[in-house]
C-alpha cells in the first residue's frame, strides 16, 4: 500500500530513491548510543541499516497530499541534473520521480501547493528541473511554501557558516532561488493555516527554519517532520540529533516537544526519511519514546 486516508485528507507516499546513504551510525548519529544500534539490528535491517555494512539506509521521498480540493507535496526530494560537489550520493541522479508522481495521477502543472520543511539538499531538489541550460520551476501554477528563516540562512548573500559547510552547496541557486526570481513562493514565519485540517508550524533545530505539518481531521491526527528525525532510533532516543542539526540543543527540544505531542494525540508520525513502512504512531516510555506501531504504507525494495 502506498496511500492512507486520515479523516478528510488522503496521503500517498512517493519515493526517489531508497538505499544507503555512505554513513555509519557513528557518523549520521554521534550522539546515539551505539548499543541500540547492537541491540537494535533484527528490527534496523534492512529498512534502516544494512547490518552487513554497518551503513544507514534511508528514503528520499515526498509526501503528496489530497486535501480540500487541493494538490499538495511535502519535500521534493533530491531532483536530477543537480550538481552537489559536496554530496557526491546526491550529484547528478537520474531518478523516475516525476513518473512515479504521475503513477499517483498527478502531473506537475496539477499540484497547488509544495511546502518545503526546510531548505536541506534533499527537499528541495524536485522544486526545478533543467530546461535547457536554465532552471525553472517544475510545478508552475504551485505555490511554494518556504520557511522564511530558512530562506535568510542558506541565502549565500547573508554569509551565514552552516554546520554542514558546503554540504548544501549550489542548492539555493538552483532549487530556491529560481521558484522565488519566478513569483511562486511565499515565505512565512511561526505558522501558516494551509486550510481547516492543515498547519504549519516552526520547528527550529535541525535548520533555523525548520518546520513541522500538522494534520487534524475528523478524529485522525498526523504530523510530518521533515529531518527532526531521520531514524526510528531518534524515537527511542529523543536527545540524539543527527550530524547535520544546526543547533543541536533546538533540535532536542523540539523533537521532544513534537514526539510528546504525538504520543498524548495518538498521532501518526511522519518523518521526510524513513523507509520500512515509513510512520509510525509513538507512546511515551518513562523520559523517552517507544513504537506503539507502524504505518501501513509497503516497505520499499532497494531503489539504488
Amino acid at each position: 500500500m502506498d496511500h492512507i486516508t486520515l479523516g478528510n485528507v488522503s496521503i500517498t507516499r512517493v519515493w526517489e530513491y531508497f538505499g544507503p546513504v555512505d554513513m555509519t551510525p557513528d557518523t549520521f548519529f554521534p550522539e546515539s548510543p551505539k548499543e541500540v544500534w547492537e541491540d537494535g539490528g533484527s528490527w534496523l535491517s534492512p529498512h534502516f541499516l544494512d547490518s552487513d555494512t554497518n551503513i544507514v539506509h534511508s528514503a528520499i521521498q515526498t509526501w503528496l497530499l489530497r486535501s480540500e480540493g487541493r494538490t499538495i507535496l511535502v519535500d521534493t526530494g533530491v531532483g536530477n541534473h543537480k550538481e552537489r560537489p559536496y554530496a557526491p550520493v546526491w550529484s547528478h541522479l537520474r531518478t523516475d520521480f516525476l513518473a512515479n508522481l504521475a503513477r499517483a495521477g498527478v502531473e506537475p502543472e496539477d499540484v497547488d501547493i509544495v511546502i518545503n520543511t526546510h531548505l536541506h539538499i534533499d527537499h528541495v531538489g524536485w522544486n526545478t528541473y533543467l530546461d535547457g541550460r536554465q532552471w525553472v520551476p517544475t510545478f508552475p501554477a504551485a505555490t511554494y511554501l518556504m520557511p522564511k528563516d530558512d530562506f535568510d540562512f542558506w541565502n549565500p548573500e547573508n554569509g551565514h557558516k552552516p554546520r554542514l559547510g558546503r554540504g548544501n552547496q549550489n542548492v539555493f541557486e538552483d532549487s530556491v532561488a529560481p521558484v522565488h526570481q519566478a513569483g511562486r513562493t511565499l515565505l512565512w514565519e511561526n505558522s501558516h493555516r494551509i486550510d481547516a485540517g492543515l498547519r504549519l508550524d516552526a520547528a527550529p533545530g535541525h535548520t533555523p527554519g525548520s518546520c513541522v505539518l500538522t494534520l487534524t481531521s475528523g478524529t485522525d491526527r498526523a504530523v510530518f517532520v521533515g529531518d527532526m528525525l531521520h531514524s526510528p532510533v531518534q524515537i527511542l532516543e529523543p536527545d540524539a540529533n543527527s550530524c547535520f542539526c544546526e543547533d543541536p540543543a533546538g533540535a532536542r527540544a523540539t523533537r521532544r516537544k513534537v514526539l510528546g505531542w504525538a504520543a498524548d494525540n495518538n498521532a501518526l508520525v511522519i518523518p521526510a526519511h524513513l523507509g520500512g513502512h515509513g510512520a509510525a504512531e509513538v507512546v511515551r516510555e518513562g523520559s523517552k519514546f517507544a513504537i506503539k506501531g507502524w504505518a501501513p504504507f509497503a516497505p520499499y525494495t532497494e531503489q539504488a
